[in-house]
Order: structure tokens, then C-alpha cells, then sequence
């Protein structure tokens, strides 16, 4: 009992300190530490739903991840990294080795890419995806590819969702109007279970299965096959979870080109767009 308080003093700290108070009363705050997913439990006075992507097996969207005020206070702590300026706003190459210049950070167009120990910000920020993943309610629609009872009732299955850390590489991209990110399958150098937020400008992020059978690897290396979109709207605040099917056998874009942003018969408004990705470096062999 004693360990579980201890537990949870720390995660409610951890969460004050990233995103402020979000309740003026700390009776809906859970009074243990939770094991458990889709439970429904409301934490800090925030309600999370957690709805299954129709038609892609391991995605999970969050809708209302961050409200306005926690989206504006992760951009603040993102801006005073000072990673951005105007020569890393153009979509580039990633590069894969941390730079010699800044220990554990490299550079790619319009992105940071950190390795190992993240940011305070952004531990917390996965202090609150597994808090989100825990106590947030479950939506699955009738056409949802789910394999079990255990995927069914969580948005990350459990060894993924208790490993530690939960990520220990992040990317921080900035977008400008138009600009976006080419389909494609992240290597396989990254663990499974991959977490998107997106933050100012609402996009479209299509998915397209990268080929019909075979392993991840075989994926890469024969090339990709055409496929059915299945189209998923990232609003601003929002959370994206893939893992297994979604994180290995489709490939995920978002094409900002004119013309190509449509939801509900609408086009998008294109705006600067930020997006932050956090995922698990795989454990050398050696």
C-alpha cells in the first residue's frame, strides 16, 4: 500500500509539474495506482476516450488528449528548446546518429530528434499517456480489427504499456502550410508501440497497408503494393497509438498538398502544424 501511495505522489507531481492543475479538487484523482485499462475512471477532472481505428488492427485514437491550455503549455515547453528556425522548417532526410555538437540531439529539416534521456516535458508527457491509456474509456466500432479480448478493452497492449521507460526517443516536427510527411513504415531500429500528438492545425493522416502477409522486415525490402486509404483526423490536442498491425504492416502519411486535406466533403484549413513522436529505441544485441 505504502509503495502504490508512493506511486501515485509521484505521478500526480510529475503531471503538475508538465501541465499545471487541471481540477481545483483532487477528489476525482484516483486513489490508487492503476493496473488496468479502459477503466473509465475520470483523473485531475479530465475525461479521456479512446476510440479503435476501423479497418487497422493496434490503432488507437485519442481525440481530446491535451486540452487547449495543456497543448499551449506543451508548445511553450517545446519553443524554449530553441530547435527550430527558419533553415529547419523544409521537410528533409532523417539523420539517424545523434549530432556531435549537442549531445543526444540531431537536426533534420524541420525536426529534433532526441535520444536516451528526453526532456523533462517530455517524460511527463509519457507519464501521461500511460495515465491516459489507463483510466480512459474504450470505443470500439463494429468493424474495428481487434484480435482479442486484451486489445479490445486497451489502446496499448500491457507489455508494451509497463515497459520502462515507456519511450526513450522523440521527434519534434514543425510544419508549415502544405508541407507534410511521405507514406511510410518506421524502421526497425524503434520497438513496437509509437505515440503521435499533434498540436495547432488539424490534418488528415491516411494509412495504406504496405503489402498483403509476410514480416515487418519483408515489408521494407520487397516494396509496397496499392491499397485502400483508411483516412484518420489528427485534431489539434489529439493522440495516435499504433502498435502491432498499425505499427509494422501500414504505412502512414499526411499529404498537405492542395486538394489532398478533405474530411466530411471539406477541405481543411492549412495552418503551421507541429506534431511531437515518441517511441522505444530497440535493445542492441550486443
Amino acid at each position: 500500500m505504502a509503495a502504490a501511495a508512493g506511486d501515485e505522489s509521484h505521478l500526480r507531481a510529475a503531471l503538475r509539474e508538465a501541465f499545471g492543475d487541471s481540477s481545483d479538487s483532487e477528489s476525482d484523482v484516483p486513489t490508487g495506482v492503476v493496473t488496468s485499462c479502459g477503466s473509465g475512471v475520470v483523473a485531475g477532472g479530465k475525461q479521456w476516450r479512446w476510440d479503435a481505428a476501423s479497418g487497422v488492427r493496434g490503432l488507437w485514437l485519442c481525440d481530446e488528449f491535451l486540452s487547449a491550455d495543456e497543448q499551449e503549455r506543451l508548445l511553450a515547453a517545446i519553443e524554449r528548446e530553441k530547435w527550430f528556425s527558419d533553415a529547419h522548417n523544409q521537410v528533409g532526410i532523417f539523420l539517424l546518429q545523434p549530432s556531435e555538437y549537442i549531445p543526444n540531439l540531431c537536426y533534420f529539416a524541420s525536426a529534433a530528434m532526441r535520444f536516451g534521456d528526453l526532456p523533462s516535458w517530455a517524460v511527463e508527457l509519457s507519464t501521461l499517456i500511460r495515465e491516459a491509456i489507463c483510466v480512459g474509456d474504450v470505443s470500439v466500432v463494429a468493424d474495428a480489427e481487434l484480435t482479442n479480448e486484451d486489445e479490445e478493452s486497451c489502446p496499448l497492449p500491457s507489455d508494451l504499456l509497463w515497459r520502462e521507460p515507456l519511450f526513450d526517443q522523440l521527434i519534434a516536427n514543425r510544419y508549415k502550410p502544405g508541407e507534410g510527411i511521405c507514406a511510410h513504415v518506421d524502421l526497425m531500429r524503434f520497438d513496437d508501440g509509437i505515440a503521435v500528438v499533434s498540436l495547432e492545425s488539424a490534418c488528415v493522416m491516411h494509412f495504406s497497408q504496405a503489402k498483403q502477409g509476410g514480416t515487418a522486415c519483408d515489408i521494407l525490402k520487397q516494396g509496397d503494393i496499392e491499397s485502400t486509404k483508411v483516412p484518420v483526423h489528427l485534431n489539434p490536442g489529439s493522440l495516435v497509438l499504433m502498435s502491432g498491425d498499425a505499427r509494422y504492416l501500414w504505412k502512414h502519411e499526411i499529404n498537405r498538398k492542395p486538394g489532398a486535406q478533405l474530411w466530411d466533403g471539406k477541405e481543411l484549413e492549412q495552418d503551421y502544424r507541429t506534431s511531437v513522436t515518441l517511441r522505444k529505441l530497440m535493445v542492441s544485441p550486443n
